[in-house]
């Protein structure tokens, strides 16, 4: 990325972006899209947590919400991994689908990694605005119950149990990941009995279900 862009972006300075911009209309194309898996000025305000400047970035540059950069990933991943939870929401309202954008190494999207930091606030806001986005594994093959277990969350197994079974994908309680584990050899192996007990009698627990996923 061209230094001054890096600048603008890193101080969040929308004036000095138009600047640049009036001096090199075309900056955006030969500083980035010449030069795969770098990081965009979208990476930087994500990083940061600039709403504002990310806005305008993604106003000139929508393209760049899908850009990766050298450790694989999209600004929206960028933003949720340094807890920059306003701009995710920003995000995911702007384009839903970006919720099942993919980490380029381990093919984790942002359902997975909300999970996998057990934040219930982000993981209700992406089954809202982009419920396909369950149906998603990872490149170990890990569904989202393997990784909510791997990670120790059972009051998020809990409610998603309930969610998968009430609009009717139960099936994904059977996958099994890489290694041929379905969840419930997971749980068993890790005794994390709460979540054996669950899964062999599928029943919701109704106070967790219900306090968490309100659809």
């Amino acid at each position: 990325m061209d230094e001054w862009l890096k600048k603008a972006a890193q101080e969040g300075s929308i004036k000095s972006l138009y600047a640049l911009l009036r001096e090199d209309p075309s900056i955006f194309e030969h500083n980035i899209d010449d030069k795969l898996f770098a990081d965009t000025p979208l990476h930087v305000a994500a990083s940061t947590g600039d709403l504002r400047f990310a806005a305008e970035v993604m106003r000139l540059k929508p393209s760049y919400a899908r850009a990766f950069n050298r450790d694989g990933l999209s600004p929206i991943h960028v933003a949720l991994l340094n807890g920059h939870d306003g701009i995710v929401d920003w995000f995911v309202t702007v384009d839903s689908t970006l919720v099942r954008q993919r980490r380029g190494d381990d093919d984790m999207t942002c359902l997975h990694y909300a999970i996998a930091q057990g934040n219930e606030n982000l993981l209700r806001l992406f089954l809202l605005d982009c419920p396909s986005s369950i149906q998603d594994s990872t490149a170990k093959q890990e569904t989202v119950l393997h990784v909510a277990l791997k990670h120790n969350h059972l009051r998020i197994f809990e409610a998603l149990v309930g969610y998968l079974q009430k609009i009717q994908y139960e099936d994904i309680l059977n996958r099994p990941d890489e290694n041929g584990d379905t969840v419930l050899h997971m749980a068993a192996r890790n005794n994390q009995t709460e979540a054996v007990k669950l899964l062999l009698s599928k029943k919701l627990l109704s106070n967790n279900y219900y306090m968490f996923v309100s659809f």
